[in-house]
């Protein structure tokens, strides 16, 4: 079992997970209410993928995520109100209620606009690492990826392009078993889909407790130093599992039932809340209180969002070309 950090790390860590919970599952009930417009991606029983990999990074690191980018995005420090703004359309969103939930991001904290395209971030994420390294920074790019991407022909060549050039970019899979509604089982021969084929690029790789924050987070250190050091990039694959559907429409009639449970029991923000009160690290009254603040927080930046100006309708014409500047 990996060791129990000091009381601020461990708790940190437990209310990052938790907010990233509480925020989704508001943005689930504002969709089916008819109240946000547009759909959604959920990260349901994936958010110690997200904290663990996250929670050390520099600010002046870079994330690269995907359709399903609300953890990444809170995990990297995008603001709440921005990210809730953005769900909701409004002028003050981190991309100006122009992306939705599936394109958030915030380039002043590291998160780069995330892209639905499946392995679309894979090739990119070799590019931000590449800058990195020109321009003589010790940062590093995080690249997250679901295991239906590795089927992708551009995991092939990103992979290829990073081992090559030895790029500092860690490549993480979070492996829930299922491309939208398909088993990875019926599309992919090995049992670790993206560490297995990694061998072939001559990048070490780790199977990783994807459940697990602390475990996530040991992995991700080394993973992260070795990218620091100039060693090259390293996959991560993350064993997890969707509590929900692929989107909000997804009834999850595909996957058996003893598969969810068995999985269910293994959730994340659950079994790391038990661990840190059979562990004395802190008090159910703690607990409670860290979970009511944040909770009374997310409700006071919907309000907030709800009531924020819309954009104006010229601003549509806007940040499609590249209108001067510096990039």
């Amino acid at each position: 079992m990996t060791k129990m950090p000091e009381k601020e790390r461990a708790v940190g860590m437990y209310r990052r997970m938790y907010q990233i919970r509480q925020y989704e599952e508001t943005i689930y009930y504002l969709f089916l209410e008819g109240i946000m417009p547009g759909t959604i991606h959920q990260s349901h029983g994936q958010e110690a993928c997200a904290v663990g990999m996250i929670y050390d990074l520099r600010k002046e690191d870079y994330i690269l995520t995907t359709h399903r980018p609300a953890g990444h995005d809170l995990a990297k420090g995008v603001s709440l109100r921005s990210m809730l703004c953005e769900m909701f359309g409004k002028s003050e969103g981190c991309c100006k209620g122009k992306g939705g939930a599936m394109h958030t991001g915030d380039l002043s904290v590291g998160a780069v606009t995330a892209n639905a395209i499946v392995g679309g971030n894979l090739p990119i994420a070799a590019g931000v690492a590449l800058r990195c390294r020109m321009m003589k920074t010790d940062n590093v790019a995080v690249c997250f990826f679901g295991d239906g991407a590795s089927n992708e022909g551009a995991f092939h060549e990103a992979l290829n392009a990073a081992a090559v050039w030895k790029l500092p970019v860690v490549y993480v899979c979070e492996n829930n078993l299922y491309s939208a509604t398909t088993s990875i089982r019926l599309t992919c021969s090995l049992e670790h889909v993206a560490a297995d084929r990694g061998s072939a690029y001559g990048i070490p790789s780790e199977v990783v407790d994807g459940n697990d924050v602390l475990a996530v987070n040991e992995a991700a250190a080394r993973a992260v130093g070795r990218a620091r050091n100039g060693e090259g990039p390293t996959i991560l694959e993350l064993k997890t599992y969707r509590i929900g559907g692929h989107s909000r429409n997804d009834a999850c009639g595909y996957r058996p039932e003893e598969e969810e449970q068995e999985w269910f029991a293994k959730d994340p923000i659950h079994t790391f809340r038990k661990r840190l009160l059979d562990e004395g690290v802190i008090t159910e009254e703690e607990l409670v209180k860290i979970e009511e603040e944040i909770t009374e927080e997310i409700d006071a930046e919907v309000e907030y969002a709800k009531n924020s100006k819309d954009p104006a309708p010229e601003s549509a014409l806007r940040d499609v070309y590249w209108e001067g500047g510096t990039l």
